[in-house]
């Protein structure tokens, strides 16, 4: 036998060697329960979290077969603290539940009555609960639900809801599969959301996310809300219903910053949720315009703090989040689980690359220096200066170019976080250049050209980070980013994972 691949160590973290022989396999039988914090060339790390052994326990996954996986990738002996630790932190999840009553409504049950008089004594806790209905069981407002789960979350006793949904109104929605037919993992998704009754898919960008948006609207056969990151992501969410599914221009409507429709299916984005007018945010009644059925967040990742507030309200409709990642650079993946919904599908990327349904992607890393008048600057310049000396060198100038020239004729992304930069880029590479300021009708026909081919490079800021569809993308030449934030990496690698119709790679 082998030494295994896996490094795990008593703070948390597991160390895993990609060139090992087991290297995939223990890759996909960690993934469940660990969350990937940084991915080198040769080792990648991940991470044990109680969210993440929550997520894996919401799933059906026990801690059994997590110590069994640790114990049988395991290079080394596994601390045995640790294996305790993972036993006890899965105990947690689901030691509380909220179910209905017949006559008070909602209640907080729990099968350790221990666990349930220390949540009783919680000072954030007891104004959300009413009267004690037995030894077991407490009241709940029924209007205090998610904020209990969030209250509950942060005191390390995460609740398992099981009170049900409202059906909302009811609105005929099929998928129209003739020329076209679900993947088995978006089924899969479709499916293990609908049994959940809410929470989050996880897939790869270009892993049709969508898809499974629109599978389970024919499940929900209900009034939907779809909230997206922008007017592009909006237009292409509208134009994939009427392609994919019963619905008729009529049926869907928009509600954004040019347009206020509300309609059975409704499409909205989180800009105009969060838009104020003096001081309140006049556009979050549209949760309560209608009856729905179900709510759909796109890329929940990037979800903000209004939007999470009025879910917490939302608990008895179903909610679907999709993502690519479940990192937020705020630290508030707690509040996905809690007011969304726990992890209910996770297709790993290299999965789905090895059966084929993304595009393989080869990443590398060019580093350049700076020049000698750059560096003297940066050794004098203030701290929060000298991550944009670095981003925005000129020696990256000759190297993008070089790369522009490698490249020619294939259809190629320039990445960057500043703006005079990409100008400037734009200018040298004689390329278009789309940034917050380009309006939406240029940014679809730039993008659209880009599609057909009549354009084969585009210099983009971070408004092409998300839901943008540009499956024929070959190359994207990253020049600048948010200080290594996790979240992007994953969303700007999303714009190459598209199958490309030749069936190459990506670089």
């Amino acid at each position: 036998m082998t030494e295994g691949p896996l490094i795990v160590q008593s703070d948390k973290t597991l160390l895993l060697e990609v060139d090992h022989e087991l290297a995939d396999a223990c890759r996909r039988d960690i993934a469940p329960f660990a969350e990937l914090e940084r991915s080198p060339e040769h080792v990648h790390t991940y991470r044990v979290t109680p969210l993440a052994l929550w997520n894996a326990r919401a799933a059906g996954h026990d801690a059994e077969q997590i110590v069994d996986a640790l114990l049988k990738y395991s290079r080394y002996p596994v601390p045995h603290a640790l294996l305790v630790d993972i036993a006890d932190t899965m105990a947690r999840y689901g030691r509380l539940r909220l179910e209905k009553h017949p006559s008070y409504g909602l209640v907080l049950v729990s099968t350790d009555r221990a666990v349930l008089e220390e949540v009783l004594r919680a000072k954030k806790i007891r104004p959300l609960l009413g009267e004690r209905v037995g030894d077991d069981s407490v009241a709940v407002h029924a209007s205090e639900r998610g904020t209990l789960k969030q209250a509950l979350l942060k005191l390390g006793w995460p609740a398992e809801d099981i009170a049900g949904y409202v059906d909302g109104e009811a609105h005929a929605i099929d998928l129209h599969e003739e020329d076209w037919a679900l993947r088995s993992y978006q089924r899969e998704a479709a499916e293990s959301f609908w049994h959940g009754g809410s929470g989050v898919v996880v897939l790869p960008c270009g892993a049709g996310k969508t898809l499974v948006g629109a599978a389970a609207m024919a499940r929900a056969r209900a009034t939907t809300l779809i909230l997206v990151t922008n007017t592009v992501a909006a237009h292409q969410w509208k134009q994939e219903l009427l392609r994919r599914t019963s619905l008729t221009e009529d049926e869907i409507g928009e509600y954004t910053g040019a347009k206020k429709e509300i309609r059975p299916v409704t499409i909205a984005t989180y800009q105009i949720m969060t838009t104020r007018r003096k001081g309140a945010y006049s556009h979050l009644e549209l949760f309560d315009a209608r009856d729905w059925g179900l709510i759909v967040y796109d890329e929940v990742h990037l979800l903000p703090a209004p939007i999470f507030r009025m879910t917490a309200d939302l608990q008895a409709r179903r909610r679907l989040g999709l993502t690519a990642t479940l990192v937020r650079e705020d630290g508030r993946e707690g509040d996905v689980f809690s007011l969304i919904g726990p992890k209910r599908y996770d297709a790993p990327w290299k999965d789905m690359e090895a059966q084929g349904w993304i595009a393989p992607a080869d990443c590398v890393e060019v580093r350049v220096t700076l020049t000698d008048a750059e560096r003297l600057a940066y050794a004098t310049s203030e701290p929060d200066l000298r991550y944009r000396f670095c981003a925005t060198t000129a020696t990256k100038t000759k190297v993008i170019q070089a790369l522009a020239t490698r490249h020619a004729g294939e259809p190629t992304l320039v990445i960057g976080q500043y703006i005079d930069q990409l100008d400037e880029l734009g200018e040298l590479l004689d390329a278009p250049v789309i940034k917050g300021e380009t309006r939406v009708r240029e940014r679809e026909r730039l993008f659209d050209a880009f599609r057909s081919g009549e354009i084969a490079m585009l210099v983009v800021s971070k408004v092409a980070n998300f839901s943008i569809d540009l499956p024929e993308a070959a190359v994207a030449i990253q020049v600048s980013g948010s200080y290594g934030s996790r979240q992007e990496e994953a969303q700007r690698l999303g714009r190459l994972l598209r199958p490309k119709a030749s069936g190459r790679g990506a670089r």
